[in-house]
């Protein structure tokens, strides 16, 4: 472990991770196809899948698989920002950056702040809803919001059955039920959320829990009122914890909810309802979820409090996780982990090496897992543009190898 309060161990770590992490982007520039900077702009993702026809190939297959539901990208901003003034700064951002989404974006911000943002998003491929309602239009109910409310001041869209809700503020099936089918009655569009906990999915009763929420959720729900419903599975113990659920493992509830939606409607609502994976998404995991086949966008927590790293989800390109690199992941994604390993490293101060130790740990431990992906990409023999990997590559395994054992003895 880099200490803080080591400067000279500091220092030397930090020149042999730089060399090493240089080094290693060297070879993978040299067997794989052409680099993509994390936060890179579509329009450049697609030119460099251009020049791959076999990356061209694979891409066209996943969206030929979903073309008939437009994916959906929607942030949710939680109890933040602290004020209008910095929720006008993020919205005006955020507004900005969804000009070259591909699908349909939304955000839901907090009530005091949907007038504001709508007034905002006006003209813009930006939608915005609110994050609860009431299922009352009026009355003695101190603190409620009616689902007209939200509507008359620009909302289009509403949270329903967040997990935040359903355990921090105690929602009930009964009552999630109930905004549903207010929502759908007022004509705002109604994002049912659904997911199991830590426990229930270490008992694998992940898929039965989901299936009993959306039973519960669209219950009087009609066939032609789905086309307004959009279902987000959240694992709630993916929720604002860092961790995101396993692709193939959120691919395989996906296409259970699907499943069940065909039961209890039929074939032509589980084809078209979207389903939408939340759960600590971020740009290095948004591509692999986005190139799963009944995944249709992403509800997004704390990432969507930054403008440029939302910028980088709305603007996704899909990747079915099969190894279009020598090193058997995600194009570019190996030299993005390996640039960022770099410039945390070089946040640390060459005088004292006091000024950002934790900083440094965090280069460690991105360097680590570029190295893990390389040397088991490379020791299993990944594909790049259709051919076995080099023998080249497979002295960038050792070297990988060297890598992590030098981390070892840090």
């Amino acid at each position: 472990v880099i200490s803080c309060k080591e400067p000279e161990m500091v220092a030397s770590s930090k020149s042999a991770l730089l060399l090493g992490a240089a080094a290693a982007i060297g070879l993978s520039e040299a067997f794989s196809p052409a680099p993509m900077a994390l936060g890179h702009s579509r329009a450049s993702s697609i030119a460099a899948a251009a020049s791959s026809p076999a990356l061209r190939a694979e891409r066209s297959g996943i969206v030929a698989a979903t073309m008939a539901r437009e994916s959906f990208v929607a942030g949710n901003w939680k109890c933040n920002p602290v004020d209008i003034n910095e929720a006008k700064s993020l919205a005006t951002a955020v507004i900005a950056e969804a000009k070259t989404a591909p699908g349909q974006v939304a955000i839901f911000v907090p009530h005091p702040f949907v007038k504001t943002v709508a007034d905002l998003a006006e003209g813009s491929n930006v939608e915005v809803g609110g994050q609860n309602m009431f299922v009352e239009d009026s009355g003695a109910y101190t603190g409620a919001i009616s689902a007209h409310m939200l509507k008359s001041v620009g909302a289009k869209h509403v949270l329903v059955g967040h997990s935040e809700r359903r355990a921090t503020f105690g929602a009930s099936e009964e009552l999630i039920n109930s905004q549903v089918l207010k929502a759908l009655a007022e004509g705002l569009k109604p994002l049912l959320c659904i997911g199991e906990t830590k426990e229930e999915y270490e008992s694998g009763l992940n898929t039965k829990v989901c299936a009993l929420q959306i039973a519960k959720g669209l219950k009087g729900v009609t066939k032609e009122q789905m086309k307004d419903v959009t279902i987000a599975y959240e694992p709630v113990w993916a929720i604002g914890t860092g961790l995101v659920c396993d692709t193939s493992v959120a691919q395989d509830v996906h296409a259970s909810i699907r499943s069940f939606l065909a039961e209890i409607y039929d074939n032509e609502v589980a084809d078209s309802v979207r389903i939408q994976y939340g759960g600590s998404v971020t740009p290095e995991s948004v591509d692999e979820l986005m190139g799963k086949p009944d995944i249709d966008g992403c509800l997004v927590g704390g990432a969507s409090l930054d403008a440029s790293k939302f910028q980088r989800i709305m603007n996704y390109e899909p990747f079915d996780g099969k190894g279009a690199t020598p090193f058997g992941g995600k194009p570019g994604g190996f030299r993005e982990m390996m640039w960022k390993a770099m410039s945390n490293v070089e946040e640390l101060d060459d005088r004292s090496g006091q000024r950002s130790g934790a900083t440094a740990l965090q280069g460690v431990d991105t360097l680590r897992r570029a190295s893990s992906q390389l040397l088991c990409g490379a020791l299993t023999g990944g594909r790049a543009r259709g051919r076995p990997a080099p023998p080249l590559c497979r002295l960038a395994a050792l070297f990988s190898a060297m890598l992590l054992f030098f981390e070892w003895l840090l």
